[in-house]
């Protein structure tokens, strides 16, 4: 028995060692949050896992409801779909003011939903901010001009911010979900997220290919955090947070360098994930103030010639007579804009396999664009 153990603990040992030699320790730090605080895997409700810091709100301007919030019957296709999905929460805004709001497994309006991707749409809309305040030249200013290092790489030296947003980059990175092993898993544990980004190479000339990639988003909020001189969390608190009267102060997770996770894992409340639909549905505007340039968001919301489902990391479908724009985030979380019924829709939830059509567009984003229109 005890030369039995002992074979036991030199294999554990030695999974151990090469595990810290190969660079995948980070694997022990995600069995040790998961084990103590919950689902061994990623969730919308993970905001107290990792270190965090504050995206302040101020004076709350919280939603008005309509006359008839609640009122409306929700389909039986849409009640299935929310139940298979393991929605958290669901609102509809409709002409500025909540016409349905539900909330499922002890969730609440002051609960904060992890956004995952949903941050890089986010991002792209703090690139409009950096404009505007003239931190950037324009979205095709070149990373090199930001990181100098790039301009000693082959096709580094030709990448964009453009390239970051559309995914475009061209970066050696293959995005991969299920895989404990794989460079995504390694990102969301990681403790230095900058050192991860920027040993990424170019593999091809940017522009040439689309590649959903989460790397280019760490590496877009890197060089917003260096051309402005503030946080992530600040810029957005600042720009967004504030000026929108969010109801509720949100979280954006960090690594142990005090870097925001650029390419997800802003923790806010559903009510203030609408407000964020509701501005770019307003093309910028809020209270008659231009917070971001129509011209930049006109833009944001354009899909690219190489892909038309996408545009500066948020999707698009414009191939039915009602279309509509998306930010999308891992798990199910949508936010939806339908500018022809004047309609944004959040919802959050925790589900790991959604269909998707071709161009990997979830189907329950056109389900719920063309069920919840059909109630208006």
């Amino acid at each position: 028995m005890k030369k039995i153990l002992s074979v036991f603990i030199a294999v554990i040992s030695a999974f151990v060692a090469v595990v810290y030699l190969s660079g995948y320790h980070f694997i022990f730090k995600a069995f040790a949050l998961n084990i103590k605080k919950g689902p061994i895997t990623p969730s919308s409700d993970d905001a107290d896992k990792f270190s965090s810091r504050s995206i302040p709100n101020k004076n709350p301007e919280p939603w008005q409801k309509s006359s008839s919030y609640n009122s409306t019957v929700i389909s039986e296709t849409i009640l299935k779909e929310l139940k298979k999905t393991r929605a958290s929460s669901l609102i509809v805004i409709r002409n500025n003011k909540i016409i349905h709001e539900q909330y499922w497994k002890d969730h609440d309006p002051s609960s904060l939903m992890n956004s995952f991707s949903m941050a890089k749409g986010i991002l792209s809309l703090l690139v409009g901010c950096a404009i505007d305040d003239g931190y950037l030249q324009s979205e095709h200013q070149l990373l090199s001009s930001i990181f100098p290092s790039y301009k000693d790489s082959k096709y580094g030296r030709h990448l964009t911010l453009y390239h970051l947003m559309t995914m475009q980059a061209g970066l050696d990175w293959k995005e991969e979900y299920h895989h404990p092993f794989s460079e995504n898993s390694k990102q969301y544990f990681v403790e230095d997220l900058a050192q991860q980004a920027f040993e990424i190479e170019c593999k091809e000339m940017p522009g040439q290919n689309y590649e959903y990639q989460s790397v280019a988003a760490q590496l877009l909020g890197l060089a917003l955090r260096k051309v402005t001189n503030k946080t992530l969390s600040d810029y957005l608190s600042d720009k967004i947070w504030k000026p929108l009267g969010m109801e509720y102060p949100a979280k954006w997770s960090i690594d142990k360098k005090g870097v925001e996770k650029a390419f997800c894992c802003i923790h806010a409340a559903p009510r203030d994930f609408a407000k964020l639909g509701q501005l770019v549905l307003q093309n910028g505007t809020w209270k008659e103030k231009q917070l971001i340039s129509a011209e930049y968001c006109k833009r944001m919301l354009t899909p690219t010639k190489i892909n038309n489902a996408f545009g500066f990391t948020i999707w698009a479908d414009d191939e039915d007579s009602l279309q509509y724009r998306f930010f999308y985030g891992f798990l199910g979380q949508f936010i939806i804009m339908i500018p022809d019924k004047q309609m944004v829709i959040v919802k959050t939830g925790f589900y790991n396999r959604l269909d998707v059509d071709k161009k990997k567009r979830p189907l329950q984003v056109k389900l719920f664009a063309e069920e919840f229109s059909k109630m208006v």
